[in-house]
């Protein structure tokens, strides 16, 4: 007999909706970073509305360099899936994904090519830019390429509108962006903030596309803090007015002899010194002063020989898909190192702890008075046995345990 709750549900229609059943699962290629919908954010029968900010922006954009949804399917509510139907976003297919293409090490970008990706993630971000909404995720793994060379900007799971409310700040969430990919001002609990936090990963990712490994992988919010420091200079008043402001400004440690070392520290890998400085420039501590999609565009190293050309021909040779969920920890060899020396370290402080833990039990022993000898029996005598006759008396019982 059909419930209540199977009644309710058995009356929804979905006229726009179709039965993902129509597709067939080949294989799970990604998931998502920031896990589920907190429960008291959702709406009539459970509905994220996280999902329906990204469904609404993903009508709203339509661009070559951002992921189009083409429709929306569900599973048919069920017994088995406890009367919930699943509702299924369904995009184009692209071939791979940044990160998964540079774990790869046989996929070997030009420099021509390098600028034809960030050309396009560029072209990408000026558009969502222009239409008011914030990308809120930059990442490698979040960039995807067709197999004939299209970028597009995909997993607009964080991503919302933006607007100036007659000169009153916003007060968004500072929790987003991978911490990788953070800029300083939300480490530091900026909550009013737009475009500029989405160049800072854009910054990330370009020179990422000669590392071949994030640039700073930092373990907790003080850490990436320090290593942006260590990269882009001390987090000071100086080079940022109004940072003291900021929530945790006063809060978090932040050196203060730190220099900026940005070209510096790129030179080894990016020899193109157009490159190397507008990842500099994006990658300004002061967002107010953060170089945006538009002026991007028109920097010098876009204009310079070799141009931006096409990724198709380079990318018709490899005919397998490559994604960093597919792929091994995309790990700089810096970072085995202090993973290898921590171990160490522990392993270390294990040993000493044991040996104390052992000299310890050993004082204890010494310090304890020996037991009284035995008080002498009715017909035996007090004298203890010689040293021979203990070790035969001890090699007796021992034939009789093996026996």
């Amino acid at each position: 007999m059909m419930g209540t709750r199977e009644k309710m549900f058995e009356d929804l229609h979905f006229p726009y909706c179709d039965e993902v059943s129509k597709y067939e699962k080949l294989d799970k290629i990604g998931q998502g970073t920031f896990g589920h919908c907190p429960v008291q954010k959702t709406l009539l029968f459970q509905f994220p509305i996280t999902a329906l900010r990204e469904i609404k922006i993903l009508q709203q954009l339509k661009h070559d360099n951002v992921v189009k949804l083409n429709e929306i399917c569900r599973t048919k509510p069920s017994a088995y899936n406890r009367w919930r139907s699943t509702f299924y976003l369904v995009f184009d297919f692209c071939e791979h994904d940044l990160a998964g293409l540079l774990s790869n090490y046989n996929v070997k970008f030009s420099l021509g090519e390098i600028k034809k990706v960030m050309q396009q993630l560029l072209e990408g971000l000026f558009y969502i830019h222009s239409s008011k909404v914030l990308h809120r995720d930059m990442k490698a793994a979040n960039v995807l390429i067709t197999k004939s060379g299209t970028l597009k900007l995909a997993d607009f799971g964080l991503a919302r509108a933006f607007s100036q409310r007659n000169g009153q700040p916003n007060r968004y969430t500072n929790r987003v962006v991978t911490l990788w990919y953070r800029p300083p001002e939300l480490l530091l609990g900026e909550r009013n903030y737009g475009p500029p936090i989405d160049l800072w990963g854009a910054g990330c990712i370009m020179a990422e596309m000669w590392t071949r490994t994030p640039i700073m992988q930092g373990s907790t919010e003080q850490h990436q803090l320090n290593l942006i420091s260590q990269l882009c200079g001390s987090i000071t008043p100086e080079v940022w007015p109004g940072v003291e402001s900021l929530p945790l400004y006063a809060t978090m440690e932040l050196a203060k002899n730190h220099k900026r070392k940005v070209k510096e520290r790129l030179k080894p890998y990016v020899r193109d010194p157009h490159a190397c400085d507008l990842i500099d420039k994006m990658l300004t501590l002061d967002p107010s002063k953060r170089m945006d999609a538009d002026s991007s565009l028109n920097h010098d190293f876009f204009w310079m020989d070799p141009l931006p050309c096409d990724l198709g021909k380079m990318l018709s040779h490899h005919t397998h898909s490559m994604f960093e969920f597919l792929a091994p920890p995309r790990r700089g060899k810096q970072q085995q190192q202090q993973q290898q020396q921590q171990q160490q370290q522990q392993q270390q402080q294990q040993q000493q702890q044991q040996q104390q833990q052992q000299q310890q039990q050993q004082q204890q022993q010494q310090q304890q008075p020996p037991p009284p000898p035995p008080p002498p029996q009715a017909g035996h005598s007090s004298q203890q046995p010689t040293a021979s006759q203990s070790s035969g008396q001890s090699q007796q019982g021992g034939s009789r345990r093996i026996g």
